[in-house]
């Protein structure tokens, strides 16, 4: 790769991190815009004008999320890399057209909350983990009321009923007092629950490396230790 050529990946790779610090915060709004507007729809069932308003912010938020995945793929040095290592942003573009996937934009917190969390890679897990546990429990909370409240023989029909649900399950507790009963909110257990066992291993592994780096320096100031 000759000089001309890395310089211009430098410069695109500068120009795509601009981008990403400059896009931060309007995915952010666009992100709690659209868990608001969701969670108001499922809650309150609005009707007439204010079922179109949710559903006017919910389109808005995802054209905000389109346009940040077209401009980061033209801004990529190289593009078919990139394409191939983001096919998750190229899912959460594209699938939330279906209504029993919209959910996946609020992945795009997740995201952001990976970006922000600092430097230190321990504080990053913490963070990340934190934000993303919280996050899925109320986003699967209220996907599953979505799913379940109006399916015959369904236990999850109140929002109380299904944030305690999500709880167990993303704890991977499982009582087993109630279950889903129709084929999406099947799908939102299934996920909610890898999702519990990944974040439960990150938490694990965290845990283990504090402890590991205490011992260590614990050892290095005990006199004599090392002689």
């Amino acid at each position: 790769m000759n000089e001309s050529t890395k310089s211009a990946h430098r410069r695109a790779a500068w120009t795509l991190e601009k981008w990403q610090l400059a896009i931060d915060i309007p995915l952010t709004a666009a992100a709690c815009l659209f868990l608001v507007a969701y969670a108001y729809q499922v809650l309150a069932q609005p009707t007439g004008l204010p079922h179109r308003l949710t559903e006017w912010t919910m389109w808005a938020a995802w054209v905000v999320f389109a346009v940040d995945y077209a401009v980061r793929l033209w801004l990529a040095p190289a593009r078919g890399r990139w394409f191939v290592r983001h096919l998750l942003d190229l899912a959460m573009v594209v699938l939330p057209m279906l209504r029993p996937l919209r959910l996946l934009r609020l992945v795009t917190l997740l995201a952001i909350v990976h970006r922000s969390s600092g430097q230190s890679l321990r504080g990053r897990v913490v963070i990340y983990a934190t934000g993303a546990t919280a996050l899925l429990i109320g986003v699967a909370a209220l996907a599953m009321l979505d799913a379940e409240r109006h399916a015959q023989g369904a236990a999850i029909t109140s929002y109380g009923t299904a944030l305690w649900w999500a709880m167990e399950t993303v704890t991977t507790v499982g009582y087993g007092d109630m279950a889903p009963v129709t084929t999406t909110g099947r799908m939102i257990a299934g996920a909610l629950m890898i999702g519990g066992i990944a974040l439960l291993g990150i938490v694990t592994a965290t845990l283990a490396s504090w402890l590991v780096e205490r011992v260590a320096e614990t050892g290095r100031g005990i006199p004599g230790r090392d002689a």
